[in-house]
């Protein structure tokens, strides 16, 4: 139990530190990061009460990665608005079954429930990521540089040949913390299926193997899912853009989380 007290105290303080930067600074919503790590504690709470009966039955890891896929999908869309949801929700998931596909056909992991389950929300959780990012990113880009998409268009460019390098940089810088990250694996980063392995007890070279394995899969599933969206969304035509254009949700400092 008082392992639990100090766990809770220290999430606690930690959570007070994020909230008061914020406050501090003058960030909008400060109260974010305080509602993000209650509602992961609710989540993770209820995911350990039925992880067990999951990993033992085939069916209930794929009914579990499809409820990560929706609210992921969910979450991106609510964040890259206005982008359709049906182009979003194929990007996302050509990516993490193309990597699925790979790594279980080859026999780089042993193909199993728990390996599935446990690959398939690392890769689900950071498309998530590169797509939110990918999405905002280009829509901000297409709003700074409106003049310019204009004169491509009044040109005789279409729609994605006046936003191709705007989607080219959006994918880019998107995908910087990723590549950043396995950059610095083993030397400024402890990466989590690693740590996870070795706790399994999993020999450190074959926790290394795991997480070579999972950080390809990563950006793997990243690039696909970013190019995909950019592509599509660059060509869905001018309206789409200057829907984007006058609903952007960043204005003049105004930040949501």
């Amino acid at each position: 139990m008082s392992l639990w007290i100090a766990t809770a105290v220290a999430v606690l303080l930690l959570a007070a530190i994020a909230t008061a930067g914020l406050s501090g600074f003058r960030i909008s919503h400060p109260l974010a990061v305080l509602f993000a790590l209650a509602r992961a504690t609710l989540q993770l709470a209820a995911l350990s009460l039925v992880l067990t009966g999951i990993l033992a039955n085939p069916l209930w890891v794929g009914i579990g990665l499809g409820v990560m896929y929706v609210a992921a999908v969910g979450t991106a869309a609510a964040r890259a608005r206005p982008t359709p949801v049906l182009p979003l929700a194929v990007a996302m998931l050509v990516g993490p079954v193309t990597v699925l596909s790979i790594v279980f056909a080859t026999g780089a992991i042993e193909f199993s429930p728990r390996y599935v389950l446990a690959i398939g929300g690392i890769v689900i959780g950071n498309t998530m990521t590169i797509a939110i990012l990918t999405q905002r990113l280009f829509r901000s880009s297409v709003v700074d540089h409106w003049d310019e998409v204009e004169g491509w268009l009044a040109l005789g460019a279409t729609p994605r040949q006046s936003t191709l390098e705007l989607g080219r940089g959006a994918v880019r810088t998107a995908l910087l913390p990723s590549i950043d990250q396995t950059r610095t694996t083993g030397i400024v980063v402890l990466p989590g299926a690693f740590v996870g392995a070795i706790f399994a007890g999993a020999s450190p070279l074959e926790a290394g193997r795991f997480q070579l394995v999972v950080l390809a899969g990563i950006l793997a599933a990243g690039v696909l899912t970013a190019v995909l969206l950019t592509r599509w969304t660059g060509a869905r035509g001018h309206t789409l853009i200057g829907r984007a254009r006058r609903s952007q949700g960043v204005k003049h400092g105004e930040q949501r989380f």
